[in-house]
């Protein structure tokens, strides 16, 4: 099951990187990387938090737009890393 994996990420990233007026829009498909919301210094903190709360270890080659662009892919990538 992803969704706590999401709801984790998703508060994460609007208390990060999110004004407060625009935290409510965060879904599970709103596209971070190519909708402008984490950059790459964000993206690069966005995988600290993920190691750090997940235990996992994420490869360089892994940061990139096909796991970090939504909440979804992010938990499709922490659970592949933890091998669920």
């Amino acid at each position: 099951m992803t969704e706590p994996i999401i709801e984790a990420v998703r508060v994460y990233i609007a208390r990060e990187f999110l004004q407060p007026e625009d935290r409510d829009s965060l879904t599970p498909t709103t596209p971070l990387v190519t909708g402008g919301i984490l950059d790459s210094l964000a993206s690069l903190n966005l995988v600290g938090f993920l190691e750090k709360e997940y235990g996992i270890k994420v490869q360089p080659h892994e940061i990139n737009v096909d796991n970090l662009d939504t909440l979804t892919a992010i938990a499709a990538l922490v659970k592949s890393k933890r091998g669920q």
